[in-house]
């Protein structure tokens, strides 16, 4: 299996291709990395591949946040340049700077 390179790097701001809901990268998987229940649970002619970079979001809609596990065929980039109101995205980055998040250097190490 080739594994390929992320599409995305954290602290980017991307949005689902299909669903209503934005949110910023806090994490990367290089393949699928997530339990079986899971992905069966996702309809069979819209489950992605599992040879791709699965991505961790901050994510929100229009009435919550929550944390979102997305494969990168399915996401694509947030042009809005607004600001992910999910509540831990002060713990995890400093500052949204040109659409981008910058990650918090304490919390890297």
């Amino acid at each position: 299996m080739d594994i390929r390179m992320a599409k995305y790097g954290i602290g980017e701001i991307v949005r689902h291709r299909f669903y209503p809901f934005r949110g910023v990268i806090f994490d990367v998987d290089p393949v699928f990395s997530n339990t079986d229940e899971w992905y069966e649970s996702i309809p069979e002619d819209v489950r992605p591949h599992k040879d791709q970079p699965f991505y961790h979001l901050l994510a929100e809609n229009d009435e919550t946040t929550y944390e979102a596990y997305v494969s990168e065929q399915n996401l694509v980039p947030d042009e809005t340049g607004d600001p992910v109101s999910h509540p831990d995205v002060k713990t995890l980055f400093v500052e949204l700077r040109d659409g981008h998040y910058v990650v918090d250097a304490q919390q890297a190490n």
